[in-house]
């Protein structure tokens, strides 16, 4: 049974490939399930500690989502989405870019109270 924030059938067929081997002899948590547990994570916002047992220990999980994200897993499992739906044509690649400029008022900024902190004489304002 697929649950709500789990990984399907195609999208799992579509990551497996990307998912580096295991070079360790022992074994290990199967790499849907821990995807799973962090596709569960990131999409519901919580602590890895509050991560569903059924996905296995949170701590095994964030080792593992540190160790993809540091050697480039995600990074690859990216690429490859973005490859499929640009040759699927379901990538737009224009892009606006706005170059609009507010301006927030000087106290907004920091600025002191009063202006500078002495006048320098004969300037305007100066006694």
């Amino acid at each position: 049974m697929i649950r709500r924030h789990e990984l399907s059938d195609a999208e799992w067929e579509f990551v497996r490939p990307l998912l580096p081997e295991s070079l360790r002899g022992r074994k290990r948590l199967d790499d849907r399930t821990v995807l799973n547990g962090i596709v569960w994570k990131f999409r519901t916002g919580t602590a890895w500690r509050d991560v569903p047992e059924r996905y296995g220990p949170w701590a095994t999980l964030h080792t593992r989502f540190r160790r993809w994200a540091l050697d480039g897993t995600f990074e690859r499992m990216l690429r490859a989405a973005q490859a499929q739906a640009d040759a699927a044509g379901d990538i737009n690649w224009l892009v606006s870019v706005d170059s609009t400029v507010v301006r927030a008022h000087q106290h907004a900024a920091g600025a002191r109270k009063g202006g500078s902190a002495a006048p320098a004489s004969g300037a305007p304002g100066a006694a």
